[in-house]
């Protein structure tokens, strides 16, 4: 494991809210001023041109999820104060939004707005959300995220001239295949490695697909006739001697990234309600889960896969989740990421699988149990619908913490052209136990 020390800048402590809780027990403490989270479903994600949503736009996905939302949750849509919809790839993406929410039954009144931090799309959608909660602007938002890699695949980014004399401009908008030998590289991350992890994931989702865990987290929506509500991307029978056997699919950069320990291209749509504590005490809505805080880091652009090495430990240390530092206000400049982890036994942690390269790094670098993390497996596995991961990661680990009666989440991605994000959230829906 690479040893890495993390020097985080005085201006940073100058900038941390004072509103953000510090310690385990502050971060569990129930106040009416909490962001609380309600609802948080997913649609079953569909294979990226071969699947069951392959056909189907990102505004066609959004309206059947708003529609199956305003359902199931109860909700007055006409007491929502906001809306925030993360995508990245389809042309008009505010318009496509606005349409879809309109045509699920949100009256004109409420207002939407789209968010595109790529592959953390998804949790700045419900930061965004959260922060205007927090700030008093706002009393009930709903965050999505929602992908057709199918219908809108990565476009490729086009600069100019001058800008692209700059290095690490150029790097910025390289494919993010590259950035995954770039990795394999530079860290030493062989391909034994990378498939050994991809395997994991493999085996993780293909066990919860099986046993049905996903059911709890899947909302079934009715699309053109047919009802979906069971993922299509996970593929059954995986093995490391077939691991073993796939080709590389970025030859041209390096001979260790392949289709097998890659994230998976994909289509869908998640979506999370979050409201005030005292609102949804008044109102009478069901607390599932809380939003403690997130972060956005940046990194090298060639090296963008490391960054959840780089966002976990700082979002950590704004929490004051760190074992050593948890009693401590005159928080250390320098910490080690080794050391981060110890006193977190009630949690789960989800770092996105977008390449088996960088999520080795990750997993080592931070030093943290791979039994805590993406435990129904991750990307690889499930896919990455690019503006719908952030939030599905979300709606996918409080549906594990309620299972396992757990109460700390922590979620992480890398983000293309080379930054990273993370995220905190509490667990607290009613634990049924199965007799």
């Amino acid at each position: 494991m690479l040893s890495r020390t993390f020097i985080l800048s005085p201006g940073y402590f100058r900038a941390m809210s004072t509103q953000i809780p510090r310690g385990v027990a502050a971060v569990l403490e129930r106040k009416p001023d909490d962001v609380v989270i309600t609802f948080a479903k997913r649609t079953a994600v569909g294979r990226a041109k071969k699947g069951q949503l392959k056909d189907i736009p990102v505004d066609e996905m959004l309206y059947h999820l708003f529609k199956e939302t305003i359902s199931k949750s109860k909700i007055d849509p006409a007491k929502v104060d906001d809306i925030c919809v993360a995508t990245c790839h389809p042309p008009s993406p505010l318009y496509l939004s606005r349409a879809a929410a309109l045509a699920a039954g949100f009256p004109h009144t409420v207002p939407i707005s789209t968010v595109n931090r790529l592959c953390s799309s998804g949790l700045m959608a419900i930061r965004n959300i959260a922060q205007g909660i927090k700030s008093g602007e706002i009393t009930l938002g709903i965050a999505a995220g929602s992908e057709s890699m199918s219908l809108n695949p990565r476009p490729t980014p086009e600069i100019s001239a001058v800008v692209a004399e700059n290095q690490e401009a150029h790097d910025a908008v390289q494919p993010m295949g590259w950035t995954s030998e770039m990795v394999a590289d530079i860290f030493k991350v062989p391909r034994e490695k990378q498939d050994h992890y991809a395997l994991i994931s493999h085996t993780r989702g293909i066990e919860a697909k099986a046993k049905g865990i996903f059911e709890e987290e899947i909302i079934p929506i009715t699309v053109r006739g047919a009802t979906i509500s069971v993922d299509d991307t996970i593929r059954p029978g995986v093995t490391a001697e077939g691991l073993a056997t796939l080709k590389p699919a970025f030859p041209h950069w390096g001979p260790t990234t392949t289709a097998g320990n890659a994230s998976g291209v994909g289509d869908g749509a998640a979506i999370v309600i979050l409201t005030s504590r005292a609102n949804a005490e008044k109102e009478g809505f069901e607390i599932i889960g809380k939003y403690v805080a997130s972060t956005v880091v940046s990194v090298e652009p060639k090296i963008m896969g490391i960054s959840p090495a780089v966002a976990v430990p700082k979002v950590l240390e704004m929490t004051g989740l760190s074992k050593e530092d948890i009693d401590v206000y005159e928080v250390p400049i320098q910490f080690s990421a080794t050391t981060m982890y110890q006193n977190l036994t009630l949690a789960v942690l989800q770092i996105n699988e977008a390449f088996a390269s960088q999520f080795a790094y990750c997993v080592e670098e931070l030093g943290i149990p791979i039994e805590k993390i993406n435990p129904n497996g991750g990307a690889i596995s499930i896919s990455h619908p690019i503006g719908m991961t952030g939030t599905r990661q979300v709606v996918t680990g409080l549906a594990e913490l309620k299972r396992k009666d757990k109460k700390l989440l922590v979620t992480s991605m890398c983000v293309g052209s080379g930054m990273g994000a993370a995220g905190v959230f509490v667990n607290e829906a009613r634990h049924e136990a199965k007799l």
